[in-house]
């Protein structure tokens, strides 16, 4: 069975850091695009960051650009988002995703969220005092 398994959220102080993992199982993290989404109650995902599974290229929302990295590890078959200069407006749940690389999942200027096939159970991030 496919799937995801992420952790490292939690609650932080604005300006702090949080670095999200999501470990895949059940299949290659290389062969795909992968990607972070977050999404506030009631309202759809928001693109994140994203890597493209041919050409490597990284794709970040003007909201995080600076502040959020995105990285995966091949030997771990995980993908990371490191999260820095948090602010409370980063509060919400985090989703980690993988699709199809021959797709339009992921290219400088965007992220196709219909693209994404394998997708986390989410995880909370907190900015608060």
């Amino acid at each position: 069975q496919s799937k995801f398994e992420e952790s490292g959220g939690g609650l932080v102080q604005p300006g702090g850091s949080l670095r999200l993992s999501c470990e895949a199982s059940g299949f290659t993290l290389d062969y795909y695009t992968v990607g972070w989404f977050r999404r506030a109650p009631g309202k759809e995902h928001e693109p994140v960051s994203c890597i493209n599974g041919l050409d490597g290229s990284e794709y970040y929302a003007d909201s995080v650009k600076g502040r959020f990295t995105i990285s995966r590890d091949s030997a771990k078959n995980t993908l990371f988002l490191q999260m820095n200069s948090l602010k409370s407006e980063d509060t919400t749940v985090y989703f980690c995703a993988a699709g199809n690389p021959y797709s339009v999942a992921c290219t400088t200027q965007r992220m196709g969220v219909m693209f994404y096939d394998y997708w986390g159970q989410g995880i909370q991030v907190a900015v608060s005092e």
